[in-house]
């Protein structure tokens, strides 16, 4: 009772003031309202010191506790918010109230503008921020996939910033449809005079979808060749077998045939070779088991045919048919270079000669 009887004097006691600060106006508004408004401002600075200071560093400290990658990026994104930040929150709840209450409009409208501007400004940092780490969870799973989550985010950033202007001017009341409908008209024209761009842009999605070839791949282009180092959002960079940089546009790609050597499991690979005719027949019988057998030793390598197929000009020709189980270019020069090199081998042990080009001439008497 003690409590509320001085509870009771006090309010009391300040009627008076109460009263001379109602008569006195400052911009038609009660000194009163302006000392509550300026308590309140004051209270929501504390109440924002407070949050920053104690539970947002709580927050950190519980994020190391955690590991949680998403929770870091979010307690990450509360602490780089600045401290005018929180200060214009706070006058906006504060004094917006009053401005809203004047006669003449502007102070409200500005104070309002620059609220919206702040405020969308942290939401889409926030947004980017957290898709951001979204798409880095669904895309970032191989190398190739960081031109993919690049061009994503250079779209998603542009239609972020451009909602969040519409969403203010709409705000401060402008009409929006209008712009809208110019920003279309304006969009078809900029399209029209970027298509190669924008083509180039798209087709690097579908290569990154469609995934016809990835960083590392051995690829045939046309009459070029060699291995896919980088894929950019306009072009795409080969190192060829001789050593110097192809760019190739995205689009050019995306409308080619191209050969992708590193989806292939193993590789097909027909050779022939030539004896003199001089050859006995029971020499020409044991040539395809020889053959064989030099093949088959070999670790990579699984015959399909050996044949003698034809009568040659000055050569019994003879077709070999093997696959290398590897796609690597390498293992197959060394396999035919060591097969060559044991049919030299094998050939001169059974006296068998190699044919090369040759003439005989008959001289009639």
């Amino acid at each position: 009772m003690n409590a509320l009887t001085s509870l009771q004097s006090l309010i009391q006691s300040l009627q008076p003031s109460i009263k001379i600060l109602n008569k006195f106006l400052i911009f038609k508004i009660p000194a009163l309202q302006w000392l509550l408004a300026l308590g309140a401002f004051a209270v929501l600075l504390l109440l924002f010191r407070f949050f920053r200071r104690h539970i947002v560093n709580n927050l950190k400290k519980l994020g190391k506790k955690t590991q949680s990658n998403l929770y870091i990026t979010l307690v990450e994104f509360l602490d780089d918010i600045p401290t005018h930040f929180y200060q214009i929150v706070a006058a906006f709840i504060a004094f917006y109230p009053l401005a809203a209450n004047l006669e003449n409009k502007t102070a409200a409208s500005i104070l309002k503008g620059i609220f919206l501007i702040f405020v969308m400004y942290r939401g889409i940092l926030f947004l980017q921020k957290f898709l951001g780490y979204m798409m880095e969870k669904t895309l970032m799973k191989n190398e190739e996939n960081e031109t993919a989550l690049h061009g994503v985010k250079i779209i998603l950033n542009i239609a972020l910033w451009l909602i969040g202007t519409l969403v203010i001017l709409q705000n401060l009341g402008f009409e929006v449809s209008t712009l809208v409908t110019s920003l279309g008209i304006g969009g078809v024209a900029v399209a029209f005079a970027l298509q190669n761009v924008l083509g180039d842009l798209f087709s690097s999605f579908a290569i990154y979808f469609d995934k016809p070839f990835q960083i590392g791949d051995h690829i045939v282009l046309g009459t070029d060749s060699g291995t896919v180092k980088k894929i950019g959002l306009k072009t795409t960079r080969i190192t060829t077998l001789q050593g110097e940089e192809l760019v190739v546009s995205n689009a050019e790609l995306t409308s080619a045939r191209i050969k992708n050597f590193k989806r292939m499991k193993k590789r097909r690979v027909s050779f022939a070779f030539g004896v003199t005719y001089a050859t006995p027949t029971e020499k020409l019988k044991k040539i395809p088991k020889i053959v064989d057998k030099i093949i088959t030793s070999e670790k990579l390598t699984e015959v399909e045919r050996i044949h003698f197929k034809a009568f040659g000009d000055f050569s019994l020709n003879f077709e070999v048919v093997y696959f290398v189980k590897s796609r690597e270019y390498n293992d197959y020069m060394d396999i035919q270079q060591s097969i060559n090199l044991a049919l030299m081998d094998a050939f001169e042990k059974e006296k068998i000669e190699m044919a090369f080009p040759t003439q005989t001439i008959f001289l009639a008497k």
